[in-house]
């Protein structure tokens, strides 16, 4: 049964690929869709912080004015669903805070019984902004999320296309984020590939593994 599991999870890897063009006719499922945005729920992040979010862009408008900023890709309209990963530019006590309050919330904790752990994130947080790297931490906690939907979304067999060639300035003018202290990271399309995307057919090219894994 594990072999089979195996094999299962490497053919959905193997299948998996950056979609180029969507059948815009087909449409993600409301139940999919609630597994894939679990998926970024419970996605991991440093303490559990999560300091992004994710703007689901559902207005073809704004889709299509999207579009004009991502080097007119495609995907950002054909897709079934788009989404927007925002990491937060700033953070403090009070975002600390509100994580505290969340932890006693769903554990049944005491916030004294936190003090000492909410001492050591807010140091780490501290220490971050006087090297100048607080943004660039939330930006790789933005991406674990990114990671764990791909993922899921190949388990589900829904095709997805990670953008990373948007102006990430425009998104967040279009979108509205700046004023809610946040910056546009990546964005990810999804939904089912098109028989036109003839990226599909391609045979996956990566180093080989001996030059990716060094073992010691």
């Amino acid at each position: 049964m594990v072999y089979a599991m195996n094999e299962t999870v490497e053919h959905l890897l193997s299948w998996r690929y950056a979609t180029k063009r969507f059948d815009s006719t087909k449409t993600i499922s409301d139940r999919n869709w609630e597994t894939l945005e679990l998926s970024l729920l419970q996605a991991p992040s440093s303490f559990g912080l999560q300091p992004w979010r994710v703007i689901t862009v559902r207005d073809a408008t704004v889709r299509e004015k999207l579009r004009k900023v991502s080097w007119n890709q495609s995907q950002v309209v054909e897709s079934s669903h788009f989404i927007v990963l925002a990491a937060q530019t700033s953070m403090g006590e009070s975002d600390v805070d509100r994580a505290m309050r969340r932890i006693c919330e769903v554990r049944g904790l005491t916030p004294e019984s936190l003090s000492s752990y909410r001492g050591l994130i807010i140091s780490f947080l501290d220490d971050l902004k006087a090297r100048g790297v607080l943004e660039e931490w939330c930006t790789h906690q933005a991406y674990l999320a990114l990671g764990i939907l791909l993922s899921t979304s190949a388990m589900l067999q829904i095709d997805a296309c990670p953008l990373e060639g948007i102006e990430p300035k425009a998104y967040d003018e279009i979108l509205g984020l700046s004023s809610r202290g946040l910056h546009t990271k990546v964005a990810c399309a999804l939904g089912y590939r098109s028989d036109q995307d003839h990226s599909a057919q391609l045979k996956k090219v990566r180093i080989p593994q001996e030059e990716l894994f060094l073992r010691r």
